[in-house]
């Protein structure tokens, strides 16, 4: 989501509906969700019933994060319909409300110390705001250990605590977790939606949008990442192209190291960035200006440069991940073509590949194709090495084109 809070300029701020059908205020962001929008501010509302647990589920980029933060708006908002334009609003929206604390993380999961610092924050009374509210961004990624160190705050809150977890599916819980929890889900926002919301709110020209809205397949963030970044679109392009044009093992080989060194580099120059500034905030906190550490908080230096490893590691499987959607896009628009569908193509700058791949194979191949790229996302996500698991699936891949 964007992280700047709406200005008086924005029609959904000044009390007019968004584009898209979004609800005004801070619910502009939160696009092709009616419904769920719905659920939201009807137990906001003074006649609504505020759970203290909620569970907000939805495939990456429906904007999970996104709606739990407008939501929190809402329930502190001065004039309690989440306006927008109050200063409560915006200090929720830009993550500096004292009563509304948000845990995200980039590594491969969230600590239980993590967790028990967030415990002890909801014992506390607000400072400020009518709710203590805590936002747990990736909730999957907590242990079953972490969950149980959670268990006991969900079960039984202090009265104006209200927690909010963040998942791809409930089933990514656990079942004592879920079950105490109100649910509500997301789907993934249609292309169309997703291209206004990039015209709308960062003002990016109407056809690249609407391009990079359908490569992203209604991913929000990932759509701005192609709107905005350069080459970032071509580079698809591009591995769709190299995808449909390997015939041979060897082929496949070089493809896979290539895209695994592509996703390391990528995710090794983020999470040094953000090391150097984990690192540099922790030196002027502590008062180090001279970059000398002191024997007594070495361990604690030690320990951001563990993070930093985790880290890169996570994100690497994020970007192969992501490739591995691509790859899953190209398969079912070859499939859709095989099969006489008519729908129209999500990769549209690589028709004439895909039309020669469909019609060159069979829509059973296809099929079992499309199965392998999700066993693949598993087996990565299950820890199997990265360059082991695309290997196979390239050279199998390869094997069904000559």
């Amino acid at each position: 989501m964007s992280g700047n809070a709406p200005t008086a300029a924005d029609p959904a701020v000044a009390g007019h509906a968004a584009p898209g059908g979004t609800a005004p205020g801070v619910w502009a962001d939160v696009v092709g969700q009616d419904a769920a929008v719905a659920q939201f501010r009807r137990a906001a509302s003074p006649q609504g019933s505020l759970a203290q647990a909620w569970l907000i589920t939805g495939p990456p980029g429906s904007g999970r994060s996104t709606a739990a933060r407008a939501f929190a708006a809402t329930l502190q908002c001065e004039t309690g319909t989440g306006c927008g334009h109050c200063r409560s609003c915006r200090t929720v929206l830009a993550n500096t409300h004292p009563d509304v604390t948000v845990v995200a993380t980039d590594k491969l999961s969230i600590a239980k110390e993590e967790v028990r610092g967030l415990v002890m924050t909801a014992q506390r009374a607000p400072a400020t705001g009518r709710y203590r509210v805590l936002i747990v961004e990736d909730a999957d990624r907590m242990s079953a250990g972490t969950f149980n160190v959670l268990l006991k705050s969900i079960e039984e809150p202090p009265p104006s605590t209200v927690w909010m977890l963040c998942a791809p599916s409930a089933e990514d819980l656990a079942p004592t977790i879920k079950s105490r929890c109100r649910l509500v889900a997301l789907s993934v926002p249609p292309s169309d939606v997703v291209a206004e919301l990039l015209r709308r709110r960062d003002g990016v020209d109407e056809n690249l949008a609407m391009r990079s809205a359908r490569a992203a397949q209604g991913h929000i963030g990932l759509a701005l990442r192609y709107a905005t970044q350069e080459g970032a679109l071509a580079a698809r392009e591009e591995s769709a192209r190299t995808l449909l044009g390997l015939r041979g093992a060897g082929e496949a080989v070089l493809a896979a190291q290539a895209l695994v060194d592509r996703a390391t580099a990528e995710a090794k120059a983020h999470a040094d960035t953000v090391a150097v500034e984990e690192k540099e905030r922790f030196l002027r906190s502590a008062g180090i200006d001279d970059g000398k550490v002191p024997p007594s908080l070495r361990s604690q230096v030690r320990q951001l440069e563990e993070d930093a490893k985790r880290r890169q590691t996570r994100l690497v499987r994020d970007v192969l991940d992501r490739y591995l959607l691509d790859v899953h896009s190209v398969l079912r628009d070859v499939l859709s073509r095989q099969l006489g569908s008519g729908s129209e193509l999500v990769n549209v700058e690589v028709a004439d590949e895909i039309e020669r791949s469909a019609g060159g194979g069979s829509a059973k191949t296809t099929l079992g194709l499309l199965e392998a790229v999700q066993e693949t996302r598993a087996r990565i996500s299950g820890n199997v090495p990265p360059l082991l698991a695309i290997e196979a699936l390239l050279a199998r891949l390869a094997v069904s084109q000559r």
